[in-house]
């Protein structure tokens, strides 16, 4: 039996409210935001961009130092607990400090973009 790992869709903290198609129970995402807190006994951090933020489990990552103020990005599953309330599971992580987060979301917008019209043009 083979199990595959999805690749991780890139998404902004902005776009993870419950309204959003990338807000489903096991979704396979890659989120980049600034650690605002970390908790050594529970393996929990919290990373934000904006006014949005996410708690991330990192129980699974090895070797990845997390300081509260650098940049992070994750890979890994979505959780959402009754309450709504989302936890990545990550089984990735990165410090990706130097990051333009303005020039990502920036590139973000692009892809998307280019995404939309590469569909419709396959539909017409």
């Amino acid at each position: 039996m083979s199990s595959v790992v999805k690749s991780g869709a890139l998404v902004s903290l902005q776009e993870l409210q419950p309204s959003s198609p990338f807000f489903k129970q096991g979704a396979s995402l890659r989120v980049t935001g600034k650690l605002q807190e970390y908790s050594v006994e529970t393996a929990i951090a919290i990373v934000i961009d904006g006014s949005a933020n996410l708690k991330i489990n990192t129980e699974h990552l090895r070797d990845l130092t997390l300081r509260a103020g650098s940049i992070y990005q994750f890979i890994g599953e979505l959780l959402i607990q009754p309450d709504n309330e989302a936890i990545l599971q990550a089984r990735v992580g990165r410090n990706v400090d130097g990051m333009d987060l303005n020039l990502y979301h920036q590139s973000l917008q692009l892809v998307r973009q280019f995404q939309a019209d590469h569909i419709n043009d396959q539909a017409a």
